[in-house]
């Protein structure tokens, strides 16, 4: 693949956050940004052009897709006939492939354990009829999960008992428990040439289904974090992925076990925007332009927290604390839930 000269465009598709820090890291590289984003699109402000059209709109997407050099996202879960139109006309990347495990739980479950990584114990739910039979063989504690569309909590049920008989609605994937005492995230990269570059594993804590923070270092033993950049490395080659994945770990007292990956930049991997030179958003650009990849040292230790709902309100005493950066995503009004921005601290 051939390096893309400066002042190509770039095509994102999804104008949320990630689409927006993508832009930006874009525009110090010299590439200018199409956002391609059915609603409202907070990428939009930092961009050189925004397509605000349905994925359905095959007029709008192919005059997109003849705008740009290359096309790549910050949102998976894109319609496949969308793909297949805009593919036909300029490159995507990540591939296809790495799109096609992602979307569908079960798929990426399934690709995981054919290339020898360990994820939780699960069973396919197609329908409502099949809960019983699957709770059965993995016991309670579980959580069912849809196969499509689940992201930040939603589309998830937990079951404390194996009586339990509530149901998602669409086809779900039934994960049994797995007894974690932490979750980390790996952001690796991947150029066209098959160099990868890991950034340090980061330690990860949740609540309500969402991300509230991530820090660096994560405090695993040294074997562990190779293990983890390794896990990582093995997922990007077998895919052979050109850009930036997220890949969720889980701790064990038996080692690591594969929660999920996203082929995309991720929540997780924001903090090395304070600690590293080249933030992942930077590195991706670097991967799908051709270019050649940092090398994601980190150089400080940072906590980054995610700004949900009314944690906007805690802006103005964010920006007057020391070694801190607030990072703000532009969005409309604050809800529950709602990512309005984060902060990276460094520790």
């Amino acid at each position: 693949m051939t390096e893309l000269p400066a002042g190509s465009v770039i095509g994102i598709l999804g104008g949320g956050q990630l689409g927006r820090m993508l832009s930006v890291a874009a525009s110090r590289l010299g590439y200018r940004t199409h956002i391609y984003e059915p609603g409202a699109a907070p990428a939009g402000d930092v961009a050189h052009a925004v397509t605000t059209a349905p994925y359905e709109d095959e007029a709008a997407l192919r005059s997109f897709a003849q705008s740009v050099d290359v096309i790549t996202y910050e949102f998976e879960n894109v319609p496949t006939a969308a793909l297949d139109l805009l593919e036909s006309i300029r490159p995507i990347r990540p591939n296809r492939r790495a799109l096609a495990v992602s979307q569908d739980r079960l798929t990426e479950k399934d690709f995981l354990s054919e290339i020898g990584l360990r994820t939780a114990p699960y069973r396919n739910v197609e329908t409502e009829a099949d809960l019983p039979q699957a709770l059965a063989d993995l016991g309670a504690p579980a959580i069912l999960k849809t196969r499509r569309m689940g992201y930040d909590g939603k589309g998830q049920i937990r079951f404390a008992d194996t009586a339990q008989r509530d149901w998602t609605g669409a086809p779900s994937v039934l994960e049994g428990f797995v007894a974690f005492s932490a979750e980390v995230s790996v952001i690796v990269a991947r150029g066209a040439d098959g160099q990868v570059a890991a950034f340090d594993p980061g330690l990860n804590v949740h609540r309500e289904g969402i991300l509230r923070t991530t820090t660096v270092p994560c405090g695993l033993s040294n074997t562990l974090l190779m293990d983890a950049v390794l896990i990582a490395a093995k997922i990007v080659n077998a895919l052979d992925y050109v850009g930036v994945m997220g890949v969720e770990l889980f701790v064990t007292p038996g080692g690591l076990i594969v929660n999920e990956v996203a082929p995309r930049v991720h929540n997780s991997g924001h903090w090395t925007q304070a600690g590293c030179a080249v933030d992942q958003f930077e590195q991706h650009i670097r991967a799908v332009a051709g270019l050649p990849l940092g090398d994601g040292q980190r150089y400080a230790d940072v906590e980054m927290e995610n700004l949900i709902g009314d944690d906007i309100d805690r802006v103005p005493a964010l920006l007057k604390q020391p070694r801190t950066q607030v990072h703000l995503y532009g969005k409309g009004a604050a809800r529950p839930g709602r990512k309005m921005g984060h902060v990276n601290r460094v520790l």
